[in-house]
């Protein structure tokens, strides 16, 4: 979406408690996912507080946004005490680095923002009767013994590993969502996000979509770690958005996946992806990441069944929409390097 674009009110029927004019906050509102969920519930009549300390989130993702009443914003960290004055209906915690090129590097702020983060979130929600949506994820399961992967399995995640901070930040959300639902009663919802991709992705995040794309872009060969049979599924942005939509909308508390079961290897997706540019260059191989994990397929049963959602956009499809996206980025993104961070407790 431009910068120029309006954000214009949904006139279909809104499944809102209440109508229209409710008031939600979203945490991680200048990331990927969360600039997308902005733009939804402000189309659904929310009004709509966004909340982010920025330290991998844009504020080019939501400039669009801050001409209209709508829409605040607050530059804030949520692992701090969090303030909102009025009545609060909703809240979506979507705060967290979810690349591991930036949790590696920040892997203390990655806890935080996972544990006191939500319990600030879930704290919020009690106070002002909202109901609460947590983003996990399918890090969750960490390198899975169990193919695909249901809500029902417990995961194979390594504690003390390098993306522990990461996995392990999750798992301890979901605990401490699901101890607020039975204890305090508050409205929670979890959703397990796999693999998702679409326009506002940073080039330079190190995930395999974007790398692929700016390495093409750039004239590279693409890398593949391992010897690229490890598989992922690739859920694009709108459909996700959807699926989170109407997981808020529910009545279900328990964990639901929410992705495209449409599975394809690391290397099968880098030829896609030069088929896609047009490119000449070659895949070269690297050695894998530790406990990068080797299988990624959710099962949407439930998500089918409870929500009556299931992806429609196919993988083509999203990724032209994506590629558009990235080469029509200012010359500048293609080499902007990843990001750096002060080092903090």
């Amino acid at each position: 979406m431009s910068n120029e674009e309006e954000i214009q009110t949904s006139e279909s029927g809104s499944l809102f408690r209440g109508g229209r004019g409710q008031r939600i906050l979203i945490t991680g509102a200048a990331g990927f996912l969360g600039s997308h969920l902005c733009d939804r519930f402000i189309k659904e009549g929310c009004h709509v507080i966004g909340m982010d300390n920025l330290i991998t989130g844009d504020l080019k993702n939501i400039e669009h946004l801050f001409k209209l009443k709508e829409f605040e914003f607050y530059h804030h960290d949520v692992s701090k005490f969090i303030h909102v004055t009025g009545k609060l209906d909703y809240i979506l915690h979507f705060a967290s680095p979810a690349s591991p090129i930036d949790y590696l590097k920040i892997p203390i702020q990655t806890l935080k923002v996972g544990s006191l983060g939500t319990h600030n979130c879930l704290g919020l929600a009690l106070a002002k009767n909202a109901r609460i949506l947590v983003a996990s994820t399918s890090e969750v399961y960490g390198d899975p013994l169990v193919h695909p992967q249901t809500e029902e399995y417990w995961g194979n995640v390594n504690p003390v590993g390098p993306r522990g901070v990461y996995d392990e930040a999750k798992r301890f959300q979901e605990a401490i969502t699901m101890a607020y639902h039975t204890f305090h009663n508050v409205e929670t919802r979890i959703i397990r996000i796999f693999n998702t991709y679409g326009p506002r992705m940073r080039l330079n995040d190190g995930r395999a979509l974007p790398a692929f794309i700016g390495q093409a872009l750039r004239g590279e060969d693409l890398t593949v770690f391992g010897d690229g049979s490890q598989t992922r599924s690739f859920c694009y942005v709108d459909d996700l958005v959807e699926g989170i939509y109407k997981l808020l909308m529910s009545e279900y508390a328990q964990p639901v996946n929410i992705g495209n079961p449409d599975e394809i290897s690391l290397k099968d997706f880098a030829e896609e992806i030069i088929k896609l540019t047009g490119t000449k260059q070659k895949i070269v191989y690297k050695e894998l990441p530790t406990d990068d994990p080797k299988q990624r397929q959710p099962d949407i049963t439930k998500a089918r069944e409870l929500l009556g959602w299931q992806p429609k956009v196919a993988r083509a499809e999203g990724l032209k929409i994506t590629y558009d996206y990235f080469k029509n980025l200012p010359t500048e993104e293609l080499y902007k390097l990843p990001k750096q961070f002060e080092r903090k407790n």
